[in-house]
């Protein structure tokens, strides 16, 4: 008799029609998958990296060229692809790749922003999306299973054509109240992040976005949300696909037919739910250096602004268009102002430059001094041309205002789009809702080529489908470790230690580790590599270590320093996943008395095979947490490139101690 099927959330559903070598037709948090991947994504940034991994597997073909989307977004503007060695070695060998490969899906320098395209051209509910970038939780705006993680487990999954994942813990966060006209995605997602707190109830976490509000939602509202889940901490961030996906998939031309609109049951395992309320909401704005530094915008109305920046993954079309009609209301019966180099907007495809062309958007930017850029992530990472000088003060609607994330001694305050242009008149911050309650809305919608009416969507809703297998044993079980116990002086660190000040967007065009460690901690403790050499290869840190970027530079960097282990009480997903695949040793520890003991410079032993670290001045001894079967069996391998380099394409198979069908039912044929 089969056993009877659990409740599900709605990532578990996904993530149970995905797997692989089920033993029973649900899954659970806690457990180990093999997951079959329908798309892997990665920016010309992410592929610098890739590339290393992919040459140490030994270039195998890649599993689907149909299904590998690389877009060259992160470094490159006019000035950058023509003067800039750096950016044109990264944008040739993403275009060297591409011919090698056979991609169908590569996108040449300022064409698209990587998330932009993905998420309104291809990516479709109920799938499952793996990119080399923390972004990649956007997709999740349109019902995927879409998560971040580094080059060296996309490489694999682009490779093989799956992966592993731990099932997370979820979390609900419920919206209720209908937000006024302007109030958009940003402006509730930094409700969200300060109501919540950045890395605390989402860390690690699935994040389900639900309540009656969502259902007002547009798509584009759901994708900055679901962009900014990697701020909130969240592994992933994902909406119910509903009618509105389907009519915005049905816009499409192709890349719609593969559609699963799964719904969490009603008494799925949430760990806990979170009411938001959105009535009577206003605009936000979030202060250095955190995205939860949240206040409302009248608390900073006022303040003076050396910069304003419209653009960035996290801005969608509809947020240009809303920003373009709040200018116009602000610039009525005023001359234009002159173009500024301290105004810049870019926007995300060049399929919203031509649709903005035809509305006259970009006619209402430039009268209000803005320069307008190709798109990009420019300013957003500060590694183009386009960068914050020490000291300014931008405000901008990207997603990130860590230190130094516009340039090196920026300070960037986060809004929406309307607040930006709003404030960007006076050059100081503004609230931006005299101006948009002037906007005619049928003309918003017009402008973003709604149709008048919308007539009703049948939905078809899919449960899971998945292909079981009776339960083995992985036998993965050789050790490549040399040694399980190492000793050294301790680096102290506090909370939320980001991967950007860990190793620097600038420097992520280096693939040599020793160099690449050279440049660790740049900014913000440039003396971290030279305590390394001297014996201080302990990293000891709060909360949240490594939260951020995808980027295995930040693992590379440590190792490139002489790092050999780090301990904290909590590590970012990807970040200790990158850590794993690396092999380099992390740990975690809890006890608030190892913290009180383990200051800078303290001598430290740390036995691995044991789980336990020893503060030595005192002989007091702390037990770590036990880490999942696949991370320690990973350990003793050596990383991931090690494993697979070892056992091929069956490694996931014997990583994660489950066999892989000759054939599954259900899994579609690769594309051709």
């Amino acid at each position: 008799m089969a056993p009877q099927r659990r409740p599900m959330t709605l990532t578990q559903k996904i993530l149970a029609h995905h797997a692989r070598g089920l033993s029973r037709p649900w899954v659970q948090a806690g457990d180990i998958l093999q997951l079959r991947v329908d798309w892997t994504i990665a920016s010309e940034l992410a592929w610098n990296g890739m590339e290393r991994t992919y040459q140490l597997l030994g270039r195998p073909k890649v599993h689907d060229a149909q299904r590998f989307f690389l877009a060259v977004d992160h470094t490159v503007d006019e000035v950058t692809l023509r003067t800039d060695a750096r950016t044109q070695k990264l944008t040739e060998r993403s275009r060297a790749f591409a011919r090698e490969a056979g991609l169908r899906h590569f996108y040449d320098a300022n064409v698209t922003i990587l998330h932009t395209k993905f998420y309104r051209d291809l990516v479709q509910p109920g799938q499952v999306v793996l990119g080399a970038d923390s972004h990649t939780s956007s997709h999740g705006g349109l019902g995927a299973f879409s998560i971040g993680l580094g080059g060296a487990d996309i490489t694999v999954a682009m490779v093989l054509g799956q992966s592993w994942l731990e099932v997370p813990e979820a979390i609900s966060v419920e919206y209720e109240g209908e937000p006024p006209f302007g109030i958009g995605g940003k402006d509730i997602i930094l409700k969200t992040l300060g109501a919540l707190g950045r890395n605390t109830v989402a860390l690690e976490r699935s994040v389900e976005y639900r309540g009656p509000a969502v259902r007002t939602f547009s798509t584009d509202m759901r994708f900055t949300i679901a962009n900014m889940t990697a701020e909130f901490g969240g592994l992933n961030g994902i909406f119910e696909a509903d009618e509105t996906t389907a009519r915005w998939l049905s816009q499409r031309k192709g890349d719609n037919a593969e559609a699963l609109y799964f719904r969490a049951d009603p008494d799925a395992p949430y760990v806990e739910r979170y009411r938001i309320d959105l009535g009577g909401l206003g605009p936000l704005v979030a202060r250095p250096f955190s995205p939860d530094n949240v206040m409302e915008v009248g608390a900073a109305a006022g303040m003076k602004l050396d910069g304003c920046f419209i653009g960035a993954c996290t801005t969608t079309e509809e947020e240009l268009v809303l920003g373009a009609l709040v200018l116009e209301q602000a610039l009525q019966g005023r001359a234009p102002l002159p173009t500024s180099p301290r105004k810049l907007v870019v926007p995300g495809d060049l399929s919203i430059v031509e649709r903005m062309r035809q509305g006259g958007l970009w006619t209402l930017y430039e009268k209000a001094g803005f320069r307008i850029g190709p798109p990009g992530c420019s300013m957003c990472l500060g590694v183009a041309s386009e960068k914050a000088l020490p000291g300014e003060v931008w405000l901008s609607s990207q997603n990130r205002n860590y230190e130094n994330r516009m340039g090196a001694g920026s300070l960037a305050w986060l809004a929406s789009a309307a607040t930006v242009a709003a404030s960007s008149v006076e050059m100081m911050v503004a609230d931006p809702r005299p101006l948009l309650a002037r906007i005619d809305r049928e003309r918003f919608d017009r402008l973003l080529f709604r149709p008048a009416t919308r007539p009703p969507v049948e939905l078809r809703l899919a449960e899971p489908e998945p292909a079981l297998t009776a339960p083995t044993t992985g036998q993965a079980s050789e050790s490549a470790q040399a040694g399980t116990r190492i000793s050294g002086k301790v680096q102290r660190f506090g909370d939320h230690v980001d991967t950007d000040a860990i190793i620097p967007g600038e420097f992520c065009h280096l693939t040599d580790p020793r160099e690449i460690g050279r440049h660790a901690f740049h900014h913000v403790r440039p003396e971290f590599h030279a305590r390394a050499q001297a014996g201080q290869t302990l990293v000891v840190a709060g909360e949240a270590w490594g939260s951020g970027s995808s980027r295995e530079h930040a693992v590379w960097a440590l190792q490139g320093a002489g790092i050999q282990a780090v301990i904290a009480r909590s590590h970012a997903f990807i970040h200790k996943r990158n850590l794993v695949n690396e092999g380099l040793p992390y740990l975690v520890v809890r006890e608030p008395e190892f913290y009180a003991l383990a200051g800078e410079g303290e001598a430290l032993e740390v036995d691995l095979e044991a789980g336990q670290v020893c503060h030595l001045a005192t002989g007091r001894t702390f037990q770590a947490e036990r880490p999942s079967a696949i991370v320690q069996t990973l350990r003793q391998q050596g990383g991931l490139v090690a494993a697979v380099q070892r056992h091929g394409p069956r490694v996931l198979e014997l990583l994660s101690g489950q066999p892989t069908p000759p054939e599954v039912p259900g899994t579609p044929a690769p594309r051709r």
